[in-house]
């Protein structure tokens, strides 16, 4: 397995405990942040770029000013509804240090792998008993392959369960570099149609395809996750050509359907970005969502429905 690298610096977003939809057990999912994907309905779209940035949250704002007076880089203009002006912004944390209103925080933080598994080893009791582990997501975590490596190293190595969570969109010496230390795979599919997939997550589809391929003739485990999006993929042609496509591909035979929501909604706003999605585009109904699975379990393969 080769020595850790316990020194090797990556940039986490979020380390989240107690879950319970992202492999076996009980889980810590870390967060790494950087996604070369910029889906319409993202959850996270604090995740995508690969920067530490701040956040406004106007609803604790008091209005005192002291966050403009603090930035030496004209970066904050208080008249603005959202005050942070991004161009300029460097990341500081002046403006944060100085906001006792708690109306700017910090959002990525450069972590060694060392500090990142100092958290992680209070949860291996519960690991244990459990029989979780750990998940990295992002973001795209394959994009910080050296990281997300050295940390499933670690794991491993405490004898945990890891699993990643992935868009597959990705180089393939990221894969194969991460493929070994990795216990389960969840890989996102979204649309088959390529010019479809580029108009709402920003990129072609054929990296992806062609990484699927890759990462199931590797993966000891993985399972297919279909985020369910009205006007982009729900319609039954769309959720049946990717049952048809995972159909195709070895050392897989799950699918995962998660319904849309507008759950991340509100950090939008703490990021002075536009919601990429009509308000008007709903949840599928879950009527709707068994005949999906139907359709799917008709192929031959294993159907959920879950939560993204």
């Amino acid at each position: 397995m080769g020595e850790t690298d316990t020194k090797k610096i990556g940039k986490v977003f979020n380390i989240q405990r107690f879950s319970l939809n992202d492999g076996p057990g009980l889980r810590v999912i870390v967060f790494l942040k950087g996604c070369p994907l910029s889906c319409k309905w993202c959850s996270n779209p604090e995740s995508q770029s690969y920067q530490t940035e701040i956040l406004y949250n106007s609803k604790n704002c008091i209005d005192c000013h002291d966050c403009q007076t603090s930035c030496s880089h004209q970066a904050i203009d208080v008249r603005r509804p959202y005050k942070l002006l991004r161009e300029h912004c460097t990341a500081c944390t002046d403006c944060v240090q100085t906001c006792f209103a708690n109306a700017l925080t910090v959002i990525g933080e450069d972590m060694t792998v060392a500090q990142v598994m100092e958290k992680l080893e209070k949860e291996d009791t519960m690991f244990r008993y459990s029989g979780g582990g750990v998940t990295l997501s992002g973001g795209e975590p394959l994009t910080q392959a050296d990281f997300a490596m050295e940390i499933f190293k670690a794991c491993k190595a405490n004898g945990w369960n890891t699993a990643i969570e992935t868009t597959g969109y990705a180089s393939e010496e990221s894969i194969r570099k991460c493929i070994p230390y990795i216990d389960l795979v969840l890989m996102d599919f979204k649309q088959i149609d390529s010019a479809v997939h580029k108009k709402f997550t920003g990129v072609e589809n054929e990296r992806i395809k062609k990484n699927a391929r890759l990462i199931s003739s590797l993966a000891k485990e993985m399972i297919a996750r279909v985020p369910v999006i009205p006007t982009f993929n729900a319609d039954r042609e769309s959720i049946y050509e990717i049952g048809k496509f995972v159909k195709t591909l070895p050392n897989i035979k799950e699918i995962h359907l998660l319904p849309y929501h507008r759950f991340g909604l509100g950090k939008y706003k703490l990021m002075g970005w536009e919601y990429g999605l009509s308000d008007e585009i709903k949840t599928p109904d879950e009527a709707y969502m068994k005949e999906l699975k139907e359709m799917v379990t008709s192929l031959g393969l294993t159907c959920n429905i879950g939560a993204i």
